[in-house]
């Protein structure tokens, strides 16, 4: 079975965004560093890399690893939408849930204003690759149940206010960590399952 797999960049004190969406406060370190770091990530990952950028980073043509559906909510779809991006992940099957979005500003993105829930356990039946879950707080607040495992990026910055990682009722959920990968910019990606 398909599995939904959080896969999110995160502050010391649990913030994904700022107050108003911003992401550009995450330090990547000095230009060696960064490039060793986004070079790692992107070819364990090229399928989280926008469909616009892929070329900049050697990855026009490189298939999907792990992931062939994204699932974002309206604040993480938001900014790629304002960039003049309507399908910021082309080669993957993309889902926005939103309320407040109406129709679908591209043809290859599906907008669900209906219970999200009920469309992870219904992709999940699907044949396919995994399920990535790119944000925000709270569609991931509302998901944890579906949730199977993490891919935690922790940023040595901590931003004071924002979006939280998870947005929603207290639930405390263990995770088991499988994995843990440090580098020199200072950040560390740690994977983990639902145990």
């Amino acid at each position: 079975m398909r599995e939904l797999v959080y896969y999110v960049a995160v502050s010391i004190d649990g913030y994904i965004a700022g107050p108003d969406g911003e992401y550009d406060f995450y330090p990547g370190g000095d230009e060696a560093q960064h490039a060793h770091y986004m070079g790692w990530m992107n070819q364990r990952y090229p399928e989280t890399v926008p469909t616009a950028l892929r070329p900049a980073h050697g990855l026009a043509d490189a298939p999907n690893r792990h992931f062939d559906t994204v699932l974002m909510g309206l604040g993480a779809y938001r900014p790629g939408l304002d960039a003049g991006m309507p399908s910021p992940y082309a080669h993957l099957r993309q889902y926005v849930v939103s309320s407040t979005l109406g129709a679908a500003p591209a043809p290859d993105v599906t907008v669900v204003d209906g219970d999200p829930l009920a469309l992870v356990r219904d992709l999940k039946r699907e044949e396919g690759q995994d399920i990535w879950l790119c944000g925000g707080g709270r569609l991931a607040g509302t998901l944890l149940p579906e949730i199977d495992r993490l891919i935690v990026k922790s940023y040595p910055v901590v931003a004071g206010a924002g979006i939280p990682a998870f947005h929603g009722a207290f639930n405390p959920t263990v995770f088991r960590v499988t994995d843990r990968e440090s580098f020199d910019n200072g950040v560390t990606v740690t994977w983990s399952t639902r145990r």
